[in-house]
C-alpha cells in the first residue's frame, strides 16, 4: 500500500491540518462550479500524487453549505418531511406487504361500479314473408285479371321469346278444363280460371291459374291432379291439344294451382320422343310462377310503404 500525503496547513490553521475557512454566517456564497478534475500525470501519462490537501478543502466547505440550508430552508425541508411520512403512512407496507389503512387488494372492487353504457336496441321487425300476402283470400288483395297476371305480349323466357295470342277469364272453372280436372278444381272450392296462350316457332302453349281461399285447397287440387286445362287458341288460330297427346304440367304456389298444355299449334299431336313441346311448356309454367311470386312481392312491398317501422 502506497502512503498518502495530506500536505501542509494553510494560514488559519496548525501545521498538519487541513485548511478550514472561517465559518460564513450570512447567506450562502453562489455556488462555485466545480473545478476541473485535477490532472494526475503529465502529457507523457507518467503517474501523479493528488493534491489530497485540496480536496479535503473542498469537501469541508460543500458541508458546511449544506448544513446552512438546512437550517435556513428548515420550515420548507419540515414540510417536505412531514408530507412524505404521511405519504409513507398511506402507501407504505408493513409486516410482509400488508397494506396500513387500506383493505386488502383481493377485497377491492373490481370495477368502478358504474353502469355500463348499453348500445343495444331493439332488433327491427323481420320483413314480411311474400308468400303470406299468397296464401289466402284475406291478405291477398291485389287487382287480379290477365293483364296484371300476363301483362307481356312477348316475354323472353330463357332467351326464348314468345308470343301471346289470347287471354281469358271464367268463373265456371270446370268450362277451362277438359277431363277430370274440371271436377277436381270445383270439388277444392275454385273461383276463378285464368288463362294465356303463348306461341313460338310452330309450338302453342296455354296456362290457367285456377285460384282458391286458401294454399291448403291449391296443394290439394294439384295433388290431385288429372285431365288437362283446355288449350285456348287465337281468334284465327286453329284448335290445338284437343284430341291428340300434348305435354302437360301441374304446380301450385300459395292460394294458385297452375297447368299448362303444350303442343304444335296446327293440332299435330307430339310423340313421345318429342322435347320441343315439352320445353314449351316449362318455358309458360316458370314464367307463370314468377307472375304470381312478383304479385306477392308487391303486395309484401306495399305492406311496408303502408305501415314503416319507426
Amino acid at each position: 500500500m502506497h502512503a498518502m500525503s495530506f500536505g501542509q496547513g494553510g494560514p488559519h490553521g496548525a501545521p498538519g491540518e487541513p485548511h478550514r475557512p472561517t465559518p460564513q454566517w450570512g447567506p450562502p456564497p453562489p455556488p462555485q462550479p466545480t473545478p476541473p478534475p485535477p490532472p494526475w500525470g503529465p502529457a507523457s501519462g507518467a503517474p501523479q500524487t493528488p493534491d489530497w490537501s485540496a480536496l479535503a478543502d473542498d469537501t469541508a466547505a460543500r458541508g458546511r453549505r449544506r448544513k446552512w440550508l438546512l437550517l435556513g430552508g428548515g420550515g420548507a425541508l419540515a414540510a417536505t418531511a412531514v408530507a412524505t411520512a404521511v405519504a409513507f403512512a398511506v402507501t407504505g407496507s408493513h409486516g410482509g406487504g400488508k397494506q396500513s389503512g387500506l383493505p386488502a387488494p383481493e377485497k377491492l372492487p373490481s370495477s368502478s361500479g358504474a353502469p355500463e353504457p348499453s348500445f343495444s336496441e331493439s332488433a327491427p321487425p323481420p320483413p314480411p314473408n311474400p308468400l303470406d300476402f299468397i296464401a289466402g283470400a284475406d291478405k291477398d288483395k291485389a287487382p287480379l285479371s290477365t293483364k296484371t297476371l300476363f301483362p307481356h305480349t312477348k316475354p323472353v323466357l330463357d332467351k326464348r321469346t314468345y308470343e301471346r295470342t289470347a287471354t281469358a277469364t271464367t268463373t265456371d272453372c270446370a268450362s277451362a278444363t277438359q277431363g277430370a280436372l274440371g271436377s277436381v278444381l270445383t270439388d277444392n272450392g275454385c273461383r276463378q280460371v285464368l288463362r294465356a296462350t303463348y306461341v313460338r316457332d310452330g309450338l302453342a302453349v296455354t296456362v290457367g291459374v285456377a285460384v282458391f281461399d286458401d294454399k291448403a285447397a291449391a296443394d290439394k287440387a294439384k295433388e290431385q291432379f288429372a285431365g288437362n286445362i283446355a288449350s285456348l287458341p287465337g281468334d284465327n288460330d286453329p284448335e290445338f291439344c284437343r284430341a291428340t297427346a300434348c305435354r302437360l304440367t301441374a304446380n301450385a304456389i300459395g292460394r294458385y294451382a297452375y297447368f299448362t298444355v303444350a303442343g304444335f299449334a296446327n293440332g299435330k299431336a307430339v310423340d313421345s320422343g318429342d322435347t320441343a313441346a315439352l320445353q314449351a311448356g316449362r318455358d309458360v309454367s316458370d314464367y307463370t310462377f314468377r307472375r304470381i311470386m312478383y304479385r306477392a312481392q308487391a303486395q309484401a312491398a306495399d305492406s311496408v310503404r303502408s305501415h314503416p317501422t319507426a
